[in-house]
């Protein structure tokens, strides 16, 4: 017992080092403004490595882009309902993330999730929630149910922004109207299509990236926003309020995962460790406003965050977490949202 012991020991301690010592290039394609510069300068002074980041605007365009056979991406991050279908598609590697030194930092929470049952592919990123924000100074009402964004009240018309892809407006539409998620039924997709082609006539953009600079500038009053998206646009002393509707609100999970082409793996896996100690994924934190899933971060946030509101939700917020669709579900899907952008 003692031998093997000593050569576990041993065998971690080597995992540790070639993990420490490490120097080449990291390619990283994840969401817009959602990869703190500070951070990325941390790493490559901790290690050497020089990290290049390409960003998307959504779950959709990653995937676009990797079945296209989009090459030399190390990382991406995906939501938990697309993880499925990457790997499903073969487009992401085992990495053996649970094997990883920091790994041990993980909340019991979010170890093993569904989506990634033996943690095989899956590093934590963010966690957060979807819902809408409105200008407090410009609307007279207090976000208290999803009615007032998917059936707005005239003083919304021509000021209210939607994202501009189905993934998490067709979710939100699912809980506002009470059906399940990934619903197979065309009548209730054609009852949410109906609902989205009227709201329509209120929408001043489709829009999934300067969403706070919308609501700051007056051009909306009204917007789909990420929750730590909403802390970022209300710090800059715009009059931003994130609503927390009454029917709940959708949640998400953002991993880390390699592509199948990825060129720098073992980087990969050094940046994936590096992300699971809490120093660095507090900063993460701190610079986004979205929730964590490592042990013991808490203790480096600032005073403002460990109060902000966008990450400190009502106690009793309905999230939902959505699945990955069925085939059948998902061409609904498509079809509603091809009827909404004609």
């Amino acid at each position: 017992m003692k031998r093997l012991l000593t050569l576990f020991t041993a065998a971690a301690a080597m995992l540790t080092m070639s993990l420490a010592k490490a120097d080449g290039e990291l390619f990283i394609y994840n969401w817009t403004e959602y990869t703190p510069p500070e951070l990325i300068a941390k790493f490559e002074k901790e290690t050497g490595i020089k990290v290049s980041l390409d960003t998307y605007d959504s779950n959709e365009t990653l995937l676009a882009k990797l079945q296209a056979g989009a090459t030399g991406y190390d990382i991406v991050v995906p939501s938990q309902n697309f993880v499925p279908i990457l790997i499903n598609e073969g487009l992401i590697q085992k990495v053996g993330v649970h094997s990883l030194p920091n790994f041990k930092n993980m909340k019991d929470r979010w170890k093993f999730p569904e989506w990634d049952p033996k943690q095989e592919y899956t590093g934590p990123w963010q966690w957060g929630t979807t819902s809408f924000s409105y200008n407090s100074e410009m609307y007279d009402g207090k976000g208290t149910s999803l009615q007032e964004f998917f059936e707005p009240s005239e003083e919304m018309r021509g000021r209210l922004s939607v994202f501009q892809t189905p993934d998490e407006v067709v979710s939100l539409a699912n809980i506002y109207l009470g059906f399940p998620f990934c619903s197979e039924d065309a009548k209730q997709m054609k009852q949410i299509q109906d609902m989205l082609v009227k709201q329509k006539e209120y929408v001043v953009a489709y829009n999934s990236e300067t969403m706070s600079d919308m609501l700051a500038s007056g051009d909306a009053v009204m917007t789909n926003h990420w929750s730590g998206f909403s802390r970022l646009g209300r710090l800059t002393g715009a009059p931003i309020v994130y609503a927390y509707p009454k029917e709940g609100v959708v949640g998400w999970f953002d991993s880390m995962v390699v592509p199948s082409s990825a060129k720098n793996v073992e980087n990969a896996k050094k940046f994936m460790n590096f992300m699971m100690d809490p120093v660095n994924m507090a900063m993460l934190t701190e610079n986004q406003g979205y929730g964590d899933a490592v042990k013991g971060t808490e203790a480096y946030y600032s005073d403002e965050l460990k109060t902000a509101p966008e990450i400190n939700p009502p106690a009793d917020l309905k999230v939902f977490f959505a699945p990955t669709c069925s085939p059948k579900a998902q061409s609904l899907i498509d079809k509603v949202w091809t009827k909404v952008m004609q």
